[in-house]
């Protein structure tokens, strides 16, 4: 059975994205290399990247890094887990600033955990992206995007392409010169000329997304 590296090599796919996609390339240029991420090489519990996942969704980063701090004091551990959870009733888990919605799926999660249906890290290193996405997006508050984001960011994968995020969406808007963002189907196909680099060709995008953001005049808002 093949094993998936964590990571690849950007200077290749770098080359390889340039070649194939010229236009792109002139993009690419413009913003400059982008480096390797660096949790490629760091270990992770995916159980506890999920549950953070869940608390920090629809949050500023400064909010829900409140939270979790509080739930991870209310549990006496910095570890997410079925057995850590298990220690606080519902109350206290709300009492830190847990929603129900998120009280309801840190709990699937648990169980899940608990029931073995969670692939470990080792697990995941020889299962391919379409089998982690269908063992993770069954849990309760975990969508396609998230499992994508794990598969890039934390597991390196190189090749994945995020069409229903709207960044990635603007990005290809701007490289095509096109009067609206494209539909997923659109960009899916779109991609293909990416592969099997579209992972560095969706952080190229981010960037080029940015990039051509028209700066906005600070207005001053009301504070009462």
């Amino acid at each position: 059975m093949p094993r998936w590296s964590r990571g690849f090599d950007v200077d290749a796919a770098r080359r390889h994205l340039r070649r194939h996609d010229p236009v792109f390339g002139t993009w690419m240029r413009r913003i400059g290399p982008i480096a390797a991420e660096p949790r490629w090489r760091k270990p992770f519990d995916p159980v506890d990247a999920l549950a953070r996942a869940i608390l920090y969704q629809q949050l500023s980063g400064k909010a829900a890094a409140t939270i979790v701090s509080r739930v991870e004091a209310a549990i006496n551990s910095d570890r997410l887990h079925a057995d850590t959870l298990a220690r606080c009733d519902d109350a206290t888990l709300r009492a830190c600033g847990v929603s129900g919605n998120k009280l309801l799926a840190l709990r699937d999660l648990a169980r899940r955990e608990a029931e073995g249906e969670i692939p470990t890290l080792r697990q995941m290193s020889v299962m391919d992206e379409s089998a982690i996405i269908a063992a993770l997006v069954p849990i309760r508050g975990i969508g396609r995007w998230t499992v994508e984001m794990m598969l890039m960011f934390r597991l390196g994968r190189p090749d994945v392409l995020p069409v229903d995020d709207l960044g990635i969406r603007k990005g290809v808007q701007c490289v095509d010169g096109l009067d609206a963002m494209p539909t997923p189907k659109a960009l899916a196909e779109r991609g293909e000329a990416w592969g099997p680099y579209r992972t560095y060709a969706s952080f190229y995008l981010w960037r080029i997304a940015d990039f051509a953001r028209p700066v906005r005049l600070p207005v001053k808002r009301s504070q009462g």
